[in-house]
């Protein structure tokens, strides 16, 4: 093993070290997260700086804030059948985990974190972080946390998901506290998994994850709504909706900003652009928009897909949104929406109750501007996150 950073120089420097392991193998959701964490975790204190180790295929396009640099590790695909191919490498997926793997542990080898966040994942892509996890353990200097979004998926699903995955044992032993990124008047995202009463006392539920305006951009002048996706991936369906209700009504207002997401591309994003070009400037449409927040900021009202980051963003920037959430591969955004719409704090489009039609869209849209607000239902409670990961940040790490 190559020179590390000696305990005497750690402490001369008198340095914090924060390392996010974000196992993104499609979408946004974890890098965005990550993102957001690290940004919080460094921007009060001059002295922190901090490494995201994510397999996001787009994590370059992504500016990241000063003291905080990321690793990519090499990218991986999964097919329709469930299996995982190398993205790019011609590697078999053993051969891509075990690689992915070593990058892992050298990464945290060289740069010594006082505190790992682990994102989701118990024991990484294919167990690929329980080397790290052991060595950790064994060394005892750094501190170790699993950060868990607000909901996971259906309780017997997850629980058969972490049985396979030996995720529980990984989650007893190898981790000094797990963290939610929700509040559990919500949903408790846990629910259905066996974990000791040892390991729930070290659960802390810090609320949502506050977002804000970090980059400027311009914004369009006149009353708008803002159409994402997230990362777009499995988005065309609900895109090609909101199309479909300005294409059957020429006068429905407020017109829309359409933000692809970057994995909504090829022959789907093209056959969309056409319907786009033929609405006279209703609709405008781009692929990827780093400065999101900006749209969110500006926008009279949102109608989305329900991932965890994008719900952030309509509670923090105190949108009315209309969610059409993703219903498989898993449950998970059908039950943050469902919640979200029974606290009052969104409204929901169910496939299973209104169905997905055009004239369902064409109101929807059209009643947004007046929909009651987030923060009428309370949400600015729910937003505490970033505050309470900073404070139990600093404690962990002022116990090493």
């Amino acid at each position: 093993m190559g020179p590390t950073l000696s305990q005497s120089n750690r402490a001369a420097t008198s340095s914090r070290r924060i390392m996010l392991y974000s196992h993104d193998t499609f979408g946004l959701g974890h890098l965005r997260r990550s993102r957001a964490l690290a940004a919080a975790l460094t921007e009060g204190d001059p002295h922190a700086s901090a490494i995201i180790l994510t397999g996001s295929p787009v994590a370059g396009r992504f500016t990241f804030p000063e003291r905080v640099d990321h690793i990519r590790l090499p990218g991986v695909t999964k097919l329709s059948d469930g299996t995982y191919i190398s993205q790019t490498l011609g590697l078999n997926i053993d051969d891509t985990t075990s690689l992915r793997a070593g990058l892992i542990q050298s990464a945290v080898e060289r740069y010594e974190p006082d505190l790992l966040i682990v994102d989701k994942e118990p024991t990484g892509f294919r167990g690929e972080l329980l080397p790290t996890l052991e060595y950790l353990r064994m060394r005892g200097r750094t501190r170790v946390v699993l950060g868990l979004r607000d909901v996971l998926d259906e309780p017997e699903v997850l629980a058969a998901e972490w049985a396979r995955k030996g995720a529980i044992a990984a989650a007893e032993n190898l981790y000094d506290e797990i963290w939610v990124y929700g509040v559990r008047d919500v949903y408790d995202p846990t629910e259905g998994l066996p974990l000791s009463d040892e390991t729930r006392a070290r659960m802390h539920w810090t609320g949502y994850l506050r977002r804000q305006v970090t980059d400027a951009s311009d914004t369009p002048q006149t009353p708008y709504i803002l159409v994402t996706p997230g990362g777009g991936g499995d988005g065309a369906a609900m895109v090609s909706l909101v199309l479909s209700a300005y294409e059957q009504d020429p006068d429905l207002k407020p017109n829309a900003v359409l933000i692809y997401g970057p994995f909504l591309s090829g022959d789907v994003r093209d056959a969309l652009d056409a319907r786009v070009s033929k609405l006279g400037g209703r609709v405008t449409a781009v692929g990827f928009e780093s400065r999101i927040e900006a749209l969110f900021a500006g926008a009279v009202g949102v109608v989305c897909m329900g991932g965890y980051n994008t719900f952030c963003e309509v509670l923090s920037f105190d949108k009315p949104a209309v969610i059409l959430p993703r219903t498989k591969p898993r449950l998970e955004q059908w039950i943050r929406a469902s919640r979200a719409e029974d606290l009052g704090l969104v409204r929901m489009l169910d496939e299973f109750r209104d169905g997905m039609t055009t004239q369902a869209m064409i109101e929807a849209i059209r009643a947004l501007p007046d929909q009651p607000k987030p923060s009428e239902s309370g949400a600015d409670g729910l937003l505490d996150g970033l505050e309470v990961v900073i404070k139990r940040a600093r404690a962990l790490m002022d116990k090493g």
